[in-house]
C-alpha cells in the first residue's frame, strides 16, 4: 500500500470547505451573472480573488480560516469561471469596474482585497481609483508589475490550449505551471478546472481574457509607480521562492514603492502560494488585517 506524501494529504477544494456554512450563487452585475461564494459574517469584508483563466475555487483553502474573523467574497471574473463568458476583450478598466459593481450589488461600502496575479493587479488599480472602497490589500504574486515576453506566452499557450482542448493531460499542465510541487495538483482541482474550460463558449472567452498577454494591450494596463506612490492603504505583497512569473525583486520593488507596502516571503511554493503553503498564507493574512487600523490612514 502507498502512503500518501504530507502534500497529497492536503486538504483539496471541497474537503477543505467541509463544514463550513457558505453560499454560492450567481449575482447580477451589469451585463455579467457571477457566480459568487459567501462565508463568515465578521463585521469587515474581505474578498478573494483569482488570477487569469481562473475561478474562486483557488482560495477554497483559505476561505474557513478567514470566515472565522471577516464576511468572505470569493467571485469570478467577467470571462472566468462560471460567471458569463465574454465575447470581447477585457482589460483592467474592465475588472475594476465589476469588482465595485459587485461590492455594491452585495452590499459593501468598504472591503479589504486579497488578490492573486491578476487579482492582485485589479487590486492595485483599485486602491488608487477608488481608495474609499479599499481598506487592506494583499497582493499575492500580483501581475501587471512585469512584462516578461516569455512568461506572457507560456501562459497564453498553456491557457488557451487547455480551453481549446480542456483534457486531463491539457488541464494538469496549466495548472502545475502554478506549483512549485506538481503534487500540489490534485485530481479534483483538475476535474473542477476540466468542468469550466468544457463549457461551450468558454475557448472564446479565453481568447478574449489572454488579451492582457499581449504586448501592446499589457502596456497601456501596467501598474505604474504613481499609482504604487498613490495607494496608502496598508499593502502585503507576498512573494514565492519558486514563482515562474518572476523573481521576489519584483515583488520587493512594489513594496518599497507603496507608502504602507511590506513584503513577505513564502518558501516552497510557486504562484499560488494560497494553496501549496496554505497554512503560512493565512497566518501572515490573518495577523495583516489584525493590525492596528489607523496604520497609514
Amino acid at each position: 500500500m502507498t502512503v500518501p506524501s504530507p502534500v497529497t494529504a492536503e486538504p483539496s477544494i471541497w474537503t477543505a470547505l467541509l463544514g463550513q456554512d457558505l453560499t454560492i450563487r450567481h449575482v447580477q452585475v451589469g451585463e455579467w451573472s457571477t457566480r459568487v461564494l459567501e462565508a463568515g459574517s465578521g463585521p469587515e469584508t474581505v474578498v478573494l480573488m483569482h488570477g487569469v483563466g481562473g475561478h474562486l475555487e483557488a482560495y477554497a483553502r483559505n476561505v474557513p480560516a478567514f470566515a472565522e474573523h471577516y464576511r468572505v467574497i470569493a467571485y469570478d471574473y467577467p470571462g472566468h469561471g462560471l460567471t458569463t463568458a465574454t465575447a470581447k476583450p477585457l482589460e483592467l478598466p474592465d475588472y475594476v469596474a465589476h469588482l465595485l459593481g459587485l461590492l455594491d450589488v452585495l452590499g459593501v461600502e468598504r472591503a479589504h482585497l486579497n488578490g492573486e496575479s491578476l487579482g492582485g493587479w485589479i487590486a492595485v488599480k483599485t486602491a488608487y481609483a477608488h481608495p474609499e472602497r479599499v481598506g487592506r490589500i494583499v497582493l499575492n504574486t500580483p501581475g501587471g508589475a512585469l512584462s516578461d515576453p516569455a512568461v506572457r506566452e507560456r501562459i497564453r499557450t498553456l491557457s488557451q490550449g487547455a480551453a481549446d482542448d480542456p483534457s486531463d493531460e491539457r488541464i494538469r499542465a496549466r495548472v502545475s505551471w502554478l506549483m512549485a510541487d506538481p503534487a500540489s495538483v490534485t485530481q479534483e482541482l483538475v476535474d473542477v478546472r476540466r468542468t469550466i474550460y468544457a463549457q461551450p463558449a468558454f475557448a472564446e472567452s479565453m481568447r478574449n481574457i489572454m488579451c492582457l498577454q499581449d504586448g501592446e494591450v499589457r502596456a497601456r494596463n501596467m501598474i505604474t509607480d504613481e499609482e504604487l506612490a498613490g495607494i496608502h492603504a496598508p499593502a502585503l505583497v507576498i512573494w514565492t521562492s519558486d514563482d515562474p512569473s518572476g523573481p521576489a525583486a519584483v515583488g520587493l520593488r512594489m513594496a518599497e514603492r507603496l507608502p504602507n507596502g511590506r513584503l513577505e516571503l513564502v518558501e516552497g511554493a510557486g504562484h499560488w502560494p494560497q494553496w501549496e503553503q496554505h497554512r503560512r498564507f493565512n497566518q501572515l493574512v490573518l495577523a495583516f488585517l489584525a493590525e492596528d487600523a489607523h496604520v497609514g490612514v
